[in-house]
């Protein structure tokens, strides 16, 4: 944990409500973690400034706007130097359609997560990033078929719970 602020537990409580409804009034936020309005507003304000809070978003339904496809994409470089990482990630930050990097452990380097308008269009982008010479060596991609559990918000009671004395 940032070890320049510590968090009680109304702090983690008000985590924990923002990220359930980010639109929450200030006034419904502090009676749900039982503080008044304002230092409830001075606490937010404070995880803001602290960088535990980041921003606030709309979760939209993409089904409902239009088709489209996630595809979940194992990459291996060709070289494993530091330059080599670095240059993959500066290009792949670029790319719209990419939703998640992650530098893995195991068989291979990074497992990409795209949303493609088609398996057509995640080609595209694919063999846009072969074109690039961004040093991907090999890939493998697996289409989602359905995903039925998808969180956006973590579990911050149960994450911390095991590393602290903190009562929620």
């Amino acid at each position: 944990m940032n070890g320049l602020m510590k968090l009680d537990r109304i702090d983690i409580n008000i985590l924990v409500q923002l990220q359930k409804d980010g639109r929450i009034s200030n006034v419904n936020l502090a009676d749900t973690v039982g503080l008044s309005p304002s230092p409830c507003l001075q606490r937010v304000k404070r995880l803001e400034t602290a960088g535990f809070i980041t921003g606030y978003e709309a979760h939209i339904n993409l089904t409902k706007i239009t088709d489209s496809v996630t595809v979940f994409t194992e990459v291996t470089l060709s070289g494993h130097r530091r330059e080599d990482f670095l240059k993959f990630e500066n290009a792949i930050r670029e790319v719209d359609e990419l939703m998640e990097c992650h530098l893995i452990t195991g068989g291979y380097d990074y497992l990409l997560r795209f949303i493609t308008r088609s398996i057509e269009h995640y080609q595209e982008v694919i063999e846009g990033l072969l074109d690039a010479k961004v040093g991907i060596d090999k890939y493998f991609s697996y289409i989602v078929i359905k995903s039925p559990i998808m969180k956006s918000s973590v579990p911050l009671r149960s994450l911390i719970a095991r590393h602290t004395q903190v009562e929620f």
